[in-house]
């Protein structure tokens, strides 16, 4: 580890400027601790991931942790004593512009120069990490037609996902029939046979990853902010570079009009080239016109998108998503920092990535500010972090009121620590652009991207700015996924990792366990990264189908 740990790896300083500790493990009261030549004994358990003081601490003193204040303490408490929500409350002092520029220390890329991912080239010159068709409602009275294509084109095509529970029913309505008590039912033995998804030479097009459809609730009965950033959003999936083409279903009354939609695809892709079939119900009369004449341009659609092959791309073609979710105690320990210098790496490559999030940036502001390439950039981040804040707090919330229980329950105690902690994600590099929601990334390097912290709203954002895979950190165990975007799953602790296999990718409890350094965790994300850009590797989020995807609402409903 790059922080300071004790040779048992019991706890860390994350910073040297830091004056509280990390339990690594749990910590029976009257641990003896040494630490930089002070030594005292913990008057009470602290449970692995939380925190205590190095000295005693009295009211209203600073909290440092990642080197920067993260709160400040609402009565004494003692050296050693569990730091949490009944003695510490957020606090972090206020960005302000200092004129500062990043002084980069570009890592070692020696060992990536030949390296290379197999991906999709499209005439605009992105490159896909897969090669979807997306079938896309206008607005949400669309969606029950979307899901009679969904049960048509699915099972037809060799893409439905196995009814892996039906032995299961089977055996229940069995053993319901020989014995109808529900108690007896419960207490039953099952063994369900699970079956396993078929395999692209089984599908009639091998070489189109599937067919997706983004069923949402917008698209009427919203204001325009939200109807113009529905259709970006939108927009931002048809020319992602993981689909090769879309099938638009409209309503025809609705806010979010075709017109609306073609406007925003040219700001993001002025040649836009790719097959883009449109139908509307009000036109064409009966449902059963528009689902034939629908159905009947997918099948097509994806017939011309079977004739895509992976060639060989850069690294620089990456652009990451960087997530994090269920987040704990040790994700900016573990997972977050080793994501950071995987960030580091495909940036110095010439790659691009996505750091979202905006409410868990709150006390990370400053180092941000400084890592802008320009004062207008850093300006614009602080305008649209206190934009955003001022929007919660009228409706009487706010930033610092960020962190779940799951995250207090397991150390995450302040909005600032927990941000600290997850700006990890996106390295040291500079920042080089700050994006509005859904604004889409047109410069490489670390971008930016004003999202909520809510994890499918966030996602679904960062692949609609052009993340063509996305690495998403996580302590409790968080299943999303996104329906065009490969999502790989990083676990902070081991115990995660072992207990919760069906939906995490890699673990970096390594790095807690003292056997692996934070860079090689990363360079070993980045090693993932490229088997499943290239798609050697099948992330979990994938194989189970996990295609989250949510639009984020600005505005009031009308």
């Amino acid at each position: 580890m790059t922080a300071t740990a004790n040779t048992q790896h019991r706890f860390v300083q994350i910073h040297p400027n830091d004056n509280v500790l990390v339990a690594l493990a749990d910590l029976p009261a009257g641990t003896y601790i040494e630490h930089n030549g002070h030594t005292f004994h913990l008057p009470a358990p602290i449970a692995a991931k939380h925190k205590f003081p190095i000295r005693a601490l009295a009211v209203n003193t600073p909290v440092l942790m990642y080197g920067v204040l993260v709160g400040r303490t609402t009565q004494p408490v003692e050296e050693g004593a569990l730091l949490h929500t009944h003695n510490l409350h957020n606090d972090n002092t206020p960005p302000v512009l200092t004129g500062k520029r990043p002084n980069w220390q570009i890592p070692d890329t020696s060992t990536w120069q030949n390296r290379h991912f197999m991906g999709y080239h499209r005439s605009d010159g992105k490159v896909g990490t897969a090669n979807y068709w997306v079938v896309i409602p206008l607005v949400f009275c669309e969606n029950r037609n979307l899901e009679l294509m969904k049960e048509a084109l699915l099972a037809e095509l060799g893409y439905a996902k196995p009814q892996q529970y039906a032995a299961l029913v089977q055996q229940l309505k069995q053993q319901y029939h020989a014995n109808p008590d529900t108690d007896a039912l419960m207490a039953a033995e099952f063994t369900a046979h699970l079956q396993q998804n078929l395999s692209a030479s089984e599908r009639l097009f091998p070489h189109v990853d599937g067919v997706k459809f983004l069923a949402h609730d917008g698209g009427c009965g919203c204001n325009r902010q939200d109807s113009d950033a529905l259709c970006g959003v939108l927009a931002g999936y048809i020319t992602h570079p993981n689909v090769a083409g879309a099938t638009i279903l409209s309503l025809g009354c609705q806010h979010a009009q075709f017109e609306l939609l073609e406007k925003e695809i040219k700001k993001r892709s002025p040649n836009f080239d790719k097959p883009l079939y449109f139908f509307e119900q009000q036109r064409l009369g009966l449902g059963k016109n528009l689902l034939t004449e629908a159905i009947k341009a997918t099948f097509a659609g994806m017939a011309k998108a079977n004739d895509c092959r992976r060639t060989p791309a850069p690294i620089s073609q990456l652009c990451s998503g960087l997530e994090c979710g269920g987040s704990d105690g040790f994700s900016g320990i573990s997972a977050n920092p080793a994501l950071g210098h995987t960030s580091d790496l495909v940036v110095a490559m010439g790659g691009s990535v996505i750091l979202s999030e905006f409410p868990e940036l709150l006390g990370a502001e400053q180092d941000l500010c400084d890592r802008c390439t320009d004062d207008a950039t850093a300006q614009r981040f602080l305008q649209l972090m206190h934009d955003y804040n001022a929007r919660a707090q009228a409706v009487g919330s706010g930033f610092d009121m960020n962190p779940s229980p799951g995250n207090i329950r397991d150390g995450l105690i302040t909005d600032a620590i927990k941000s600290a902690g997850a700006a990890k994600k996106g390295g040291t590099s500079p920042v080089t652009d700050v994006l509005d929601y859904p604004e889409i990334v047109t410069k490489a390097g670390l971008n930016l991207l004003c999202t909520p912290g809510n994890d499918v709203e966030s996602t679904t954002a960062e692949v609609a700015s052009g993340a063509n895979i996305v690495l998403f950190t996580t302590g409790l165990g968080t299943p999303t996924g996104n329906p065009i975007a490969p999502v790989i799953k990083i676990a902070t602790n081991s115990v995660l990792y072992q207990k919760m296999p069906d939906i995490i990718d890699i673990d970096t409890g390594s790095v807690i366990a003292g056997t692996e350094t934070i860079e090689q965790a990363g360079a070993r994300i980045l090693d993932f990264t490229i088997k499943v850009a290239s798609g050697e590797q099948i992330p979990k989020a994938v194989l189970l189908g996990q295609d989250d995807f949510i639009i984020w609402k600005r505005g009031v409903s009308l």
